[in-house]
C-alpha cells in the first residue's frame, strides 16, 4: 500500500463507489471514469484485484480492460470502512507514533541515565563512608594495642 498517493487511494475509492446497486461496472463505464485512458484504468483494476476487491468477467486479454467488473462483499465491507484513503492516512499517522514511540524512549534514556548518576553517586557517599569507619576502626584498634602496651608497662613497673 506505501507505493500509492493520496490521489491514487481517492481514485480507486472512486471507482469502488462507481460500482453502485447492481455491484458492476462494464468497461465503458471503466472508461468513462478514466476519461478514455485505458492504460490507468488497467492499473487501478490490477490493484482492486491484486486486494480481492473485485473480480474480472468477460473475455479480456493480458493487457486489456475485462468486460465487466463485480464488486465482491469484501470491496463493499473495505469501502464502508473508508477504503483506500482511510488505510493511507493511517499509514501516514505511523511515522508520528513511531516519532512518539522514540520521544518516549529518549524519555526514558534520560531518566534512567539521572537515576544512574545518582546511584553512583549514593556509591561514592557510601564508599566514603566505609572508608571513614574503617580508618575509625584502625585507630580503635591502635588505641587497644596502645592501651594494652602500657597496661604491660605498667604491670611490670608496678612489680
Amino acid at each position: 500500500m506505501t507505493d500509492l498517493n493520496e490521489y491514487e487511494c481517492e481514485l480507486l475509492d472512486a471507482v469502488l463507489e462507481a460500482f453502485g446497486i447492481p455491484d458492476s461496472l462494464t468497461r465503458l463505464q471503466l472508461l468513462e471514469l478514466f476519461d478514455q485512458d485505458e492504460a490507468a484504468a488497467f492499473a487501478m483494476v490490477q490493484i482492486l484485484t491484486r486486494e480481492g476487491l473485485i473480480t474480472k468477467s468477460g473475455l479480456h486479454g493480458d493487457y486489456e480492460l475485462p468486460e465487466k467488473l463485480i464488486l465482491k462483499p469484501k470491496g463493499e465491507k473495505f469501502l464502508k470502512q473508508g477504503g483506500f484513503t482511510r488505510r493511507y492516512q493511517a499509514e501516514q499517522q505511523k511515522p508520528a507514533e513511531i516519532g512518539s514511540t522514540v520521544t518516549k524512549l529518549q524519555q526514558q534514556n534520560l531518566r534512567l541515565q539521572n537515576l544512574r548518576l545518582a546511584n553512583e553517586t549514593e556509591i561514592n557517599s557510601l564508599k566514603k563512608t566505609v572508608n571513614e569507619l574503617q580508618n575509625r576502626q584502625l585507630i580503635c584498634y591502635g588505641l587497644i594495642a596502645a592501651a594494652l602496651i602500657i597496661g604491660f608497662f605498667i604491670g611490670q613497673l608496678l612489680k
